[in-house]
């Protein structure tokens, strides 16, 4: 039963090698990205109710006993973030679908999408650092043909920051992993939790932990974010949005497992740092969200403050602050695919991405106004909606650790977030058009099935928590006690 665990990694695998061979054929590519997508949703479901009824699971590759082999590992944190990557990449593969241009999708659109979820999984279930980079890789070496496939002078000019940033950002990950295995002599995460325990994290580690901590934040966007704002901007819709939903996600991962397993004897440090760039991140984020007055600035800064936000939970280091950065984390990656792809379907009409030249859209596209509406009080974390519960147990978390400057720095940015997003809701949606259908650019067509489902989505989210809250504490108590992931895995 435990094989189960590699096929959240082999099934968009196999799927995007039988699209690289048969190349021309889209609608086969389409109706297999899609079903190895589905059979990813079912996988990670079946996996979830395993973890809950016996404990985690573990998979040691090749027959070698760990730490000696390979091990892939799926904790209740680990599974829900494979399940949530499912949903989203369904949602926004569906948007692709009208939207990406049949160019695109003859050059290998479908199989590097699969190739990307590939790696973003395979981040969430590896229980190896080095496999975590080779993972890392595979994601990344995908997204950077993403971001610049269709060739435009912005995608090739982004695309160049973005590759020479996420280079250096991997090179520091070798350099990182070289010193651990130097002073521990393993990588598997459950062993170096061990031996890390056994002798302590003196200051050389430390100092290691923060190398690792600089190498994620790289590809977080925790404070070092200043080639995320033009990157997300530069692709198409569908591409932003995954991006968005997942990329970031997977660098927030890392941090929160390695701080949580690795790295946590010293948090005085170690988790004061992450707290002091998380403040720093989500008050440049919200600065640079209320700042501009265009569509995608104001999107994807408010990307960069959602990171801060949930690192904060982090930085409390409390069972309510992890579990309010779980709830926000599974929250940030529906809200951020729903806005980029409201965002886009926003310019797709109306041609412009500037708020000055957009007005009145709802009285052409009123499901799509009220929907960015819900969307916007979400992602701002009003109540009942699915923001509004981790950004009240993240807050709780950060009073309990007397991080008050931190607790505030979350409040005041939640309030600049709420309103750079009203602003676009009101500048976009209402007041006089001129526009008419006949005048629009482009059409809703095919666009407002992922859309709807992502709204509905956060919302379910919001009003059903109780029935998801069990298996969030599975999760976050193994974050706070690493012995249950240790003893899961090498049996110590």
């Amino acid at each position: 039963m435990n094989n189960m665990i590699i096929l959240p990694i082999i099934l968009p695998t196999v799927a995007a090698l039988v699209m690289i061979i048969l190349r021309n054929k889209i609608k086969l590519h389409r109706v297999l990205s899609l079903v190895a997508l589905l059979s990813v949703m079912a996988v990670s479901v079946i996996i979830i109710s395993k973890i809950r009824k016996d404990g985690i699971m573990s998979l040691q590759l090749g027959g070698w006993e760990a730490p000696f082999g390979v091990s892939m590992v799926a904790d209740m944190f680990a599974a829900i973030l494979v399940l949530v990557t499912s949903v989203v990449s369904i949602c926004c593969l569906i948007y692709a679908f009208s939207s990406i241009g049949r160019e695109r999708e003859e050059y290998y659109f479908y199989p590097l999408f699969l190739i990307l979820i590939t790696g973003v999984n395979g981040s969430f279930l590896t229980g190896d650092i080095f496999n975590l980079f080779v993972c890392f890789e595979v994601m990344l070496v995908a997204s950077y043909v993403l971001i610049s496939l269709g060739g435009t002078r912005a995608q090739l000019r982004e695309s160049i920051k973005y590759i020479l940033i996420n280079v250096i950002s991997s090179f520091l990950f070798l350099v990182a992993i070289a010193y651990l295995y130097a002073i521990t002599g393993t990588l598997n995460l459950a062993h170096l939790s061990y031996r890390i325990a056994e002798v302590g994290q003196d200051g050389l580690m430390t100092t290691v932990a923060i190398l690792f901590l600089i190498v994620f934040s790289l590809k977080a966007g925790l404070f070092l974010f200043f080639w995320l704002p033009g990157s997300y901007s530069a692709p198409p819709t569908a591409i932003a949005a995954i991006f968005a939903a997942l990329l970031t996600k997977v660098g927030m991962y890392a941090i929160i497992r390695i701080f949580t397993l690795v790295f946590y004897h010293e948090p005085e440090v170690t988790h004061l740092f992450i707290g002091i760039l998380s403040a720093i991140t989500m008050l440049l984020g919200a600065i640079g969200a209320v700042a501009f007055r265009d569509i995608q600035k104001v999107m994807t800064y408010n990307v960069v403050v959602g990171v801060g936000f949930i690192l904060a939970g982090l930085a409390s280091y409390s069972i309510v602050g992890l579990t309010g950065s779980f709830y926000y984390l599974v929250h940030d990656m529906i809200i951020k695919s729903l806005i980029f792809l409201l965002g886009g379907t926003i310019i797709h009409l109306t041609g412009t991405s500037k708020l000055d030249k957009i007005s009145g859209l709802i009285r052409l596209h009123p499901a799509l106004g009220w929907m960015f509406f819900i969307a916007a009080l979400s992602l701002s974390g009003i109540p009942p909606l699915s923001g509004f519960l981790g950004k009240i147990f993240i807050t709780e978390g950060t009073f309990t650790a007397t991080y008050y400057w931190l607790g505030a720095i979350g409040l005041l940015t939640s309030l600049m977030v709420l309103y750079s997003i009203l602003k676009v809701f009101m500048s976009v949606f209402w007041g006089y058009t001129d526009l008419t259908l006949d005048r629009e650019k482009g059409s809703t067509k095919g666009r407002m099935l992922p859309i709807a489902l992502l709204t509905v989505l956060t919302i379910g989210l919001g009003l059903g928590v109780e029935g998801i809250h069990e298996y969030m504490d599975i999760a976050v108590e193994v974050l706070m006690n690493p012995t249950v992931y240790v003893e899961a895995v090498i049996g110590k």
